[in-house]
């Protein structure tokens, strides 16, 4: 028997991606949902397909930017179901570019989504369980809060405090019952990768440059729900993303060429304007 099955689960940024692919599968192994995204025809239109399939959802609009919205998702789900037994904090948002390049304000946005975001949803859901004396926290992070990519600054900025709140938060927790996990994936095939927005350079070119396959959304969440099964810290994949962390903390020359070599790729496509100032890709 799955360890989901009649689990109570939220998933923000649940409308798509991984996200979706979580909600589907937590869904095929009995979970209860609440599909939640700042796009709601999005999460309606997931929690729609699940119970369309005979499982069970609900949709919910949440921002994670906004404390109160996040608040106002965890008790509407607690009122509705009287306990929360999982909180995947997956929202996120992406830019690329030189961070000479980037407006301030691009940069700010990345954090309030990807790092407040997943400290809104983490404060919530944590005081909850804790009063409860059980409940899992699993926050979305990524290989690039393990080993930093250039040209990805504000991405990896954001992701690096979300590895260390959860692993700060996983030790809080132990004693009450609460149970913390953060995902570290590499590179997902999904619109935040293949849409992602630019400054400077043509996003098609700059994708073209990976050296790596895109990890399949389904492939991703299969994985996920095993570890988090397991009560895994940090789940980690595909296997480079363990080899750069290995070099990033243990040979840290080798790592700095990577690096330099992956900016410098970049620099290639990078776009002056015609005007002598600076255009966006």
């Amino acid at each position: 028997m799955s360890v989901f099955r009649e689990k109570i689960c939220i998933v923000t940024g649940g409308g798509s991606g991984l996200g979706r692919a979580l909600c589907r599968q937590l869904a095929e192994q009995g979970a209860i949902l609440t599909v939640a995204d700042l796009n709601k025809e999005a999460a309606y239109m997931v929690a729609r397909e699940i119970t369309d399939e005979g499982g069970k959802a609900v949709a919910a609009p949440v921002d994670v930017t906004i404390p109160e919205s996040v608040e106002s998702l965890v008790n509407q789900t607690l009122e509705r179901y009287g306990r929360i037994d999982y909180m995947f904090n997956n929202a996120g948002v992406a830019v690329l570019g030189e961070f000479r390049d980037l407006p301030l304000a691009e940069v700010k946005k990345v954090l309030n989504v990807n790092l407040s975001g997943v400290l809104h949803g983490s404060y919530t859901a944590f005081r909850v369980m804790a009063r409860q004396g059980f409940g899992h926290i699993v926050n979305t992070a990524s290989g690039f809060g393990l080993a930093p990519g250039p040209t990805n600054l504000p991405y990896v900025t954001s992701k690096f405090g979300v590895v260390g709140l959860s692993e700060t938060l996983r030790v809080e927790g132990l004693d009450l019952g609460v149970k913390v996990s953060t995902v570290c994936p590499g590179y997902i095939r999904t619109s935040l990768v293949e849409h992602v927005r630019t400054y400077r350079a043509d996003a098609r070119d700059v994708l073209s440059t990976l050296p790596v396959r895109l990890v399949e959304p389904e492939e991703a969440a299969r994985l996920v729900l095993r570890k988090v099964g397991k009560n895994r810290a940090i789940i980690a994949f595909p296997s480079y993303v363990g080899l750069l962390t290995f070099l990033y903390r243990f040979v840290p020359g080798l790592f700095l060429r990577y690096s330099l070599r992956t900016v410098r790729e970049f620099r290639k496509f990078r776009k002056p304007d015609l005007d002598g100032g600076e255009s966006d890709g």
